[in-house]
């Protein structure tokens, strides 16, 4: 299905391929492989010859309609579905990247991609070099000759800084490299980065994809020619997509539109009543006049999305208090999901990264992060002016 059909449609009705049953609801295959006609057929498929499923590491009916109907979403030519938001960005450097290549990155990323770029891909002779998120001259500085790819998330996470996809866009060009946007905070509903001047895509399909905190899943989208290599580490290290996940998060993305609009105002609802509690230091959403690149989300953005944080005054023991006050949010790392969660950032999802680098990502002992989900935000409000008051 093209662009012509709107979002919500594309969410719903691209990437049905029906069976010979032609069943109405997308088909779940559970199975490891797929029997083949002849010995000539079987050469055909793993060679390529043949379009076609081989082995559920690398193909999958179920996986495939789930792959098509995100790329659909995103305006993307492919996609390459994984196990996880991790294993994605993992598939993304190990497909496009090798040893001596140099990454320019925002040090305003989740605490385990930091630790992916800092450690383990240093150890394979890959350097990063960690930049503002949202001042473009340090982008620009920080390219080498071997610079071969500019990674961030916008927003970001926990802070919903917006990096100017559009301008890092045309310097990744002019330097010769890749540019690649985690869109997990908006989902190809509020932000379409490929349209923004993005070669990559990446998803934790665990979060707005899904949407009610089931499964685990990930995904990469752009050209197919550049993203041969992640589809070729896929097949030979296998941080696969399951066909159930993928099949669960099909039907997630049947209401992605519905629930990233319920998200946003409640989200807005939710980071207008913070900026007016006397406890709380400062509120940090892109929906806000206050936001500092609120202008540049807007362009970006069809809304704020669904994460605030704020920095409650008094530092970790005041923000720990707030958080086990809570009597229905749940205390929990995971976001996207229908249930509000809230989480202290500097130790739990930035816990591991050392309290230098928290510091020059802006992260201060008394953040916290509440994913917004759909009760009403009366009650979200109440259970956390639960904790303030106690301060």
């Amino acid at each position: 299905m093209s662009d012509e059909y709107e979002l919500e449609t594309l969410a719903i009705r691209a990437g049905v391929h029906r069976s010979q049953f032609n069943e109405h609801s997308e088909a779940l295959y559970l199975t490891s492989s797929f029997v083949f006609d002849s010995a000539a057929q079987a050469a055909a498929r793993f060679s390529g010859a043949e379009p076609g499923n081989i082995y559920a590491r690398f193909t999958n009916p179920t996986v495939t309609a789930f792959q098509e109907r995100l790329a659909a979403l995103e305006g993307a030519e492919t996609c390459v579905a994984t196990a996880s938001g991790m294993a994605a960005i993992l598939a993304t450097v190990m497909g496009l990247l090798s040893a001596g290549d140099h990454v320019v990155a925002s040090r305003s990323i989740f605490g385990s991609t930091v630790q992916l770029f800092n450690n383990i891909l240093k150890r394979f002779g890959v350097e990063t070099t960690f930049v503002s998120a949202t001042d473009t001259a340090e982008w620009r500085a920080a390219v080498r000759p071997n610079t071969k790819l500019f990674f961030l998330e916008s927003p970001s996470n926990p802070l919903t800084e917006i990096s100017d996809i559009a301008a890092l866009a045309a310097i990744a060009k002019e330097s010769g490299a890749w540019l690649a946007v985690d869109n997990c905070f908006c989902s190809p509903i509020l932000q379409r980065p490929l349209q923004l001047g993005a070669d990559v895509v990446i998803h934790s399909a665990t979060k707005y994809l899904d949407g009610q905190g089931r499964v685990l899943g990930g995904a990469v989208l752009g050209k197919k020619e550049l993203l041969e290599g992640v589809y070729g580490f896929l097949r030979t290290a296998g941080p696969t997509l399951s066909a159930f996940n993928a099949w669960v998060l099909l039907k997630g993305l049947e209401t992605l539109k519905l629930r990233m609009d319920a998200h946003s105002a409640n989200a807005l609802a939710l980071a207008r009543w913070l900026e007016a509690q006397p406890q709380v230091e400062r509120v940090y959403y892109p929906g806000l006049a206050s936001h500092p690149q609120h202008a540049l989300a807007m362009q970006q953005q069809k809304s704020g999305g669904g994460i605030v944080a704020f920095d409650v005054r008094g530092g970790k023991d005041a923000a720990w208090r707030v958080v086990d006050a809570t009597r229905m949010i749940s205390i929990t790392a995971n976001l996207g999901d229908t249930k509000t969660t809230i989480t202290h950032p500097p130790t739990t999802t930035h816990g591991r990264i050392t309290p230098e680098q928290r510091a020059a990502a802006g992260i201060k002992d008394g953040l916290l992060r509440v994913a917004v989900g759909l009760e009403a935000v009366s009650d979200v409000q109440a259970d956390i002016a639960r904790g303030l008051a106690g301060l």
